[in-house]
């Protein structure tokens, strides 16, 4: 029978796993409310409850985004991205080994988003060049950099499992308790998407399918669904519109419709100024449903379909590209409006991609999200400008972003293979050698201290220091103990790999509805028990938690590599689903395999 402080962190963990689920809190915003609520249900006291922000995990996983950023500052991922640019024909398969195997690479000492992040662009223009569609590339990409992240420590669930270890009196992991096994796992993946997974991709009309700029035009054109919702219209003398300039004509502000151009005396002004007066007889070239089309008709204009009239189809070959929205962009949760995005740049956002969906109404009322895509028209000149705005991700520019220090990039290299090997070797803590990583990048001038504080992820920062205490709170009321037992009695008769198997199952489908993160928060303390209970390495078994946490192939929303890939690969969640299913099973395969080989379950 439960006791009252166990039904109460049953009802508290329940109540974050809902949150966190449906998407509509904040996960580190519940974080913080368990690290309130804890203490003042008495389940720990709080000084317990504030450790969270002093535990190594935290200051291991703050050094890890400083050293990140250093690469990125410098260009040394960038040169590697450039690289694979370059060495890119050929074959389909082809390229999707060389990007998942760079995926991997790269997040073996970096962040999984940001080395996904600092791909994507180079696998779009190769895709473009090789005539693949980026559909093809994306996926592999980011399940790359997911398997890449089970063989390393720098990952924020092996870092997590480590704290948890250590609270429950075991050995800390390291490096080397994590590359033997999910370097199996990577090799496994890496042939199963050389074999089986690629003829699962899909293969879709996206970003950057044409190699010449008309053809890139109308396949963004096709992706974004435009041709439904683009309509003519035609204003008369007598319209109220005429001698009207675009901003207070209340097109925008009133109906949520964007003009992306207008046709006048047979020239097409593209992204009109809104200072631009419309003129009688112009023809607006309109994006929006229907019925808010509809609504113009009241101020004297004609409508018309652009396939009716003038010409069959808009040719926006000389400004058409596609915007991501990267990781620790400081535009997330802002909409175009409040940037003032059309006046500050220059560009005008026709359509935006989120999740498998295409929006073309009220694009610039929308509250922007890390991998949203933006349909952007304007001057070349200004999408080159934009190009080097470090808060947005240009897929297509002749002039691609620049890293700020590139004369710094072998410091940042030497520094990290640094880290690297302190970490295999075990000469310091890896706190202290991803601390002392990110302060031998500020003293050698890899970073500005300043940038480097704006790329934390202080939203995982706060999720991990917040929900941390759940793990002390399970283990101070026995729950971890009670769970553990049950598991162990489910699963004791079949041996330690069956335990393994179920404790991979149950972090692996979590994962898929919650993240990694919060995953190895809930699902680490009853491993750990379970395992010493049943006289299993416990260190064995954090490890196949952590992997499990890794194991985000099944949905696009169990990782935010698989979000910031959906738009440009013009993704559903079933694609996913289908090619990670394979990829779920050979992780599984190679666990077990690991498991067996290395640590002799």
């Amino acid at each position: 029978m439960l006791s009252w402080q166990e039904w109460a962190l049953v009802g508290i963990m329940a109540v974050a796993l809902l949150a966190i689920g449906s998407g509509r809190v904040r996960a580190d915003l519940v974080a913080l409310l368990i690290l309130i609520t804890l203490p003042m249900a008495g389940l720990v006291s709080f000084q317990e409850a504030l450790s969270g922000f002093s535990r190594s995990a935290v200051i291991t996983i703050i050094g890890l985004f400083m050293i990140t950023q250093g690469l990125e500052d410098t260009g040394v991922v960038r040169a590697m991205a450039e690289r694979l640019r370059r060495i890119g024909g050929g074959s389909a398969t082809r390229l999707i080994m060389l990007f998942m195997a760079a995926g991997a690479t790269l997040s073996l000492v970096m962040n999984n988003i940001a080395a996904g992040a600092v791909l994507l662009p180079a696998a779009v223009q190769v895709g473009r060049q090789a005539k693949v569609s980026p559909s093809k590339l994306l996926i592999p990409l980011s399940f790359g950099t997911l398997v890449g992240g089970m063989a390393t420590y720098f990952t924020t669930a092996n870092i997590v499992l480590s704290s948890i270890l250590h609270d429950q009196g075991q050995g800390r992991l390291n490096m080397m308790d994590f590359l033997p096994t999910g370097g199996v796992i990577v090799l496994l993946g890496l042939l199963f998407m050389a074999l089986i997974g690629r003829r699962l991709l899909p293969s879709r009309e996206s970003v950057g399918q044409a190699a010449i700029p008309y053809d890139l035009s109308l396949s963004l054109y096709d992706t974004y669904q435009l041709e439904e919702r683009l309509w003519q219209v035609r204003v008369p003398a007598q319209s109220q519109l005429a001698g009207t300039p675009l901003r207070q004509s209340r097109i925008g502000q009133e109906l949520g419709l964007t003009v992306i151009g207008i046709w006048r005396d047979r020239h097409m002004i593209l992204n009109p100024d809104p200072a631009e007066t419309i003129r009688s007889n112009d023809h607006l070239l309109v994006l929006g449903r229907a019925e808010r089309v509809q609504q113009m008709e009241r101020w004297g204009v004609e409508i018309v379909r652009p396939n009716n009239h003038l010409y069959s189809r808009p040719d926006y070959s000389i400004g058409l590209t596609e915007v991501l929205i990267p990781p620790r962009s400081s535009v997330v949760g802002k909409t175009l409006s409040d940037l003032r995005f059309r006046a500050r740049y220059g560009l005008t956002a026709i359509a935006l991609w989120r999740e498998g969906r295409s929006f073309r109404t009220d694009v610039g009322k929308m509250p922007l999200e890390v991998g949203d895509a933006l349909l952007m028209i304007g001057k070349p000149g200004s999408i080159g400008a934009l190009a080097r705005e470090r808060d947005f991700l240009i897929l297509q520019s002749e002039e691609p972003q620049q890293p700020r220090l590139p004369h710094k990039a072998r410091w940042a290299l030497l520094i990290t293979v640094g880290v690297l090997l302190l970490a295999i070797l075990e000469i310091l803590p890896t706190a202290e050698t991803t601390l002392l990583g990110a302060v031998a990048m500020a003293l050698t001038g890899c970073i500005n201290l300043d940038e480097a504080y704006r790329a934390i992820e202080w939203r995982v920062v706060f999720l991990i220091a917040g929900m941390l205490p759940l793990s002390t709170a399970m283990i101070r009321t026995g729950l971890a103990a009670r769970l553990g037992s049950a598991l162990v009695d489910a699963l004791a008769p079949f041996g330690p790999l069956a335990l393994v198997a179920g404790l991979f199952a149950l972090t692996m489908l979590i994962t898929q509805a919650v993240g990694g993160q919060t995953a190895a928060l809930m699902v680490g303390p009853v491993a750990v028990t379970s395992a010493v209970q049943l006289s299993v390495n416990p260190q064995a078994t954090a490890v196949a938690v952590a992997i499990a946490c890794s194991a985000a192939f099944l949905t696009p929303i169990a990782h935010p590599v698989n979000i910031l890939m959906m738009g440009p690969g013009g993704y559903t969640f079933g694609d996913f689903l289908k090619v990670g299913l394979g990829m779920t099973a050979v992780t599984f395969l190679g666990l077990l395999v690991g498991m067996h080989l290395f640590w002799q379950l």
